[in-house]
């Protein structure tokens, strides 16, 4: 589906923007293993791990990604200081089961000095909607809001940038105006060919300008990628 392929794509995209050093990755909030797949084949040579709290879902990561997948939760994580180079998460820190502050603690503790924590989240608390509720989130978050969330954890913002921008007026539309029409939960589904390759080429022109630098004034989902600095470091944020 569109948006799963553009927030993996985004991730990869923010993490190549940070300079990591060679320590293992991490997929905080793994589910099922769309993210580690995409991960595991653009970085193969990398020692890559994931977790989630649910059992079956990390039983199919581990056979998608083949990659060693564990149970656990992302407010208490079961590795040791500094074990890894990045931490990816996608859409984690918004669900009802996570402590915010305690898991951008352990993200912190779990990464290595220079390493980075690369974070899509859902965008601006007025969307919240039966989207939200369907998928179990209880936050949304604006830039500022984020970026003050992880200076306080210990991290220097790298970028921040939201993005689906052009989608956005949509989002908008079909989630805050219009009555649920069939699917009164999640709007996060299968679209027909057509549609789907125009929001790809949609998220993809975003990207681009995402990789360039430029950070877009608005949109669904925010793309954050935060680094723990090493001993010394006075860049600013």
């Amino acid at each position: 589906m569109w948006w799963f392929a553009a927030t993996h794509a985004n991730l990869l995209t923010g993490f190549a923007m940070a300079a990591a050093g060679p320590a293992p990755l991490l997929d905080a909030g793994c589910g099922t293993g769309g993210l580690l797949a995409r991960i595991a084949a653009a970085y193969p040579e990398r020692a890559l791990f994931g977790i989630d709290t649910d059992a079956a879902a990390c039983a199919r990561a581990a056979r998608k990604s083949r990659r060693a997948v564990c149970a656990g939760s992302v407010n208490r994580l079961p590795f040791a200081d500094a074990a890894f180079g990045a931490i990816f998460s996608a859409d984690v820190l918004c669900h009802r089961d996570v402590d915010e502050r305690a898991a951008l603690g352990q993200f912190h503790r779990c990464l290595a000095q220079g390493g980075v924590l690369v974070l899509n989240l859902p965008a601006y608390r007025w969307m919240m909607s039966r989207h939200d509720a369907a998928v179990y989130n209880v936050r949304r978050y604006t830039r500022a809001g984020l970026a003050r969330l992880l200076q306080r954890a210990g991290f220097r913002i790298v970028f921040a940038s939201y993005w689906n921008a052009v989608l956005f007026p949509l989002m908008v539309l079909t989630r805050k105006l219009l009555p649920a029409r069939g699917h009164p939960g999640s709007d996060v589904r299968l679209y027909p060919g057509p549609l789907d390759a125009l929001c790809r080429a949609v998220t993809a022109a975003e990207r681009a300008l995402l990789r360039r630098g430029w950070r877009l004034p608005f949109g669904g989902s925010l793309l954050a990628v935060a680094a723990k600095d090493m001993p010394g470091d006075t860049r600013n944020a």
